[in-house]
């Protein structure tokens, strides 16, 4: 039992931590200001402890499974969750008392979204997709006397518990035809069925899944939701969520239907098109920061469906590599929007109106990494784009590649009207912009790191090894 508990010790450490948020909460009501600062330690120390001793092996009879894909995925969300409770800690003292429920419901919710990707059974993906999005229906309605949170809240609900419905449907289809929940199980009972009950239950998981990352034509909460959100559980909802998403499609797909790589991986390949060209262009038109960054979260999902379309092990690896980088480079992104805001009262693109000269450092690193996001060399963004497009191309898909470059050259175009905001249009005020200390660090951590992808292959490395996984 010990051996198996130590596989699991990531999961373990931050239920420990969110059980101590919350009973600190209560002990010391004075001292809320530290909880984000425990919390975003904790998390930071759990996953330098993840990458520097990775567990490994199977527990609790398969459920769930340490990999180097989980590796991965959970060090990209215990990295999400620190940097948004230091992103949260001056927003959340202006809306809200309750500090200890807001870190402890991002704890569990970052539990969730791990133990999602680490699922190898049926019951346990599914618990884990509960509880990682539960836990955030209420964070996205926190701030209570803001009307467009309480709806932000109310619409991931309701569309949140369709998906969960569709996704559901889809599992016990599955079911059904396997006659098992295990992954092991379903993967060698699949290889001998073909019947239209399975068809149709890959399709719901896909329509599932497709909502969790915000994939077109599943996408239309995404841009309500983050509009109204918090501004720190936007920038959680937009990479660990969907890396979470990313992560069961890899391991549903690549592993329990390797006799249908073909047939998937096109429907993949569909989502991929769909998602480029509505996400790019419906980010055009957009006024607001937010909304123009929700529907690039889209065209960003877009650009990862190409690395799982590829169904190799270069295409999941990349893909992997991409969601990294993305997850740094929007945080980031975030973290300005949430400054910026602060600061003017306003999220429309025109708040950043001269920018450069009332703070040159915020400017500067949303210049890098609206440029990453952008897929502008030598920065990560560039490197993530070339993989997921050379895995593409490994495997044919080049009309796919294509429509991906294409699009993103058109993705520019709005990311360099923030640019244009913020270095060539002048300033409605000179006054200075203040920088509190941890949205400071936050923002410095994922800009630096953004920077240091200029140098790939260490990051790049771990993906392709987390790609193997599913192709051997």
């Amino acid at each position: 039992m010990s051996a198996q508990l130590a596989i699991i010790y990531p999961e373990l450490g931050l239920f420990a931590l969110a059980v101590a948020v919350l009973l600190l909460d209560l002990a010391w009501p004075r001292r809320r200001g530290a909880l984000g600062y425990l919390l975003a330690a904790g998390c930071g120390a759990l996953a330098v402890a993840v990458l520097a001793h990775p567990p490994a092996g199977e527990a609790f009879g398969g459920m769930l499974v340490a990999d180097s894909l989980t590796v991965t995925f959970k060090a990209m969300f215990l990295l999400a969750a620190a940097l948004v409770s230091l992103l949260s800690l001056r927003f959340l003292g202006g809306i809200s008392r309750s500090q200890g429920e807001f870190y402890f419901l991002l704890a569990l919710s970052t539990l969730g979204l791990m133990l999602l990707s680490s699922a190898q059974d049926l019951l346990m993906l599914y618990l884990g997709l509960e509880l990682g999005t539960i836990s955030l229906y209420p964070l996205a309605a926190w701030h209570k006397d803001n009307p467009r949170s309480a709806e932000a809240g109310m619409k991931y609900l309701l569309l949140g518990a369709i998906s969960s419905a569709v996704l559901l449907y889809g599992l016990t289809m599955i079911y059904g035809v396997a006659g098992t929940t295990s992954f092991a199980g379903v993967r060698d009972a699949l290889q001998a069925a073909g019947s239209p009950a399975l068809v149709l239950g890959i399709a719901f998981v896909a329509a599932g899944f497709g909502f969790k990352v915000a994939a077109a034509p599943f996408h239309m909460w995404a841009p309500d939701v983050y509009e109204g959100a918090p501004t720190p559980i936007t920038a959680f909802l937009s990479v660990a969520s969907k890396a979470a998403g990313f992560a069961v499609l890899l391991r549903v797909f690549a592993g329990l239907l390797p006799g249908m790589s073909d047939a998937w991986a096109a429907l993949m390949a569909v989502l991929s098109l769909a998602s480029l060209l509505v996400g790019n262009l419906a980010a055009i038109p957009q006024t607001n920061i937010k909304r123009m960054l929700a529907y690039s979260g889209v065209a960003q999902a877009g650009c990862v469906l190409v690395g799982v379309a590829a169904a190799s092990a270069l295409g999941a690896g990349y893909s992997v590599f991409y969601l990294f980088q993305y997850t740094l480079a929007n945080i980031g992104a975030f973290a300005v929007v949430l400054l910026v805001a602060q600061a003017t009262g306003s999220e429309q693109i025109t708040a950043f109106r001269g920018l450069s000269q009332r703070s040159p450092l915020l400017a500067f690193s949303m210049l890098l990494l609206l440029l990453s996001l952008g897929g502008i060399p030598p920065l990560g963004g560039f490197w993530a784009k070339l993989y997921v497009f050379m895995a593409g191309v490994q495997q044919g898909l080049w009309w796919l590649v294509l429509v991906g470059v294409l699009t993103s050259v058109l993705a520019l175009y709005y990311y360099l009207m923030v640019v244009r905001q913020m270095y060539i249009l002048p300033p409605d005020s000179h006054e200075r912009l203040p920088i509190p200390l941890p949205a400071g660090l936050a923002l410095l951590v994922c800009t630096v790191a953004i920077v240091a992808l200029a140098y790939p292959a260490p990051l790049a490395n771990l993906a392709t090894a987390a790609g193997r996984v599913l192709f051997p």
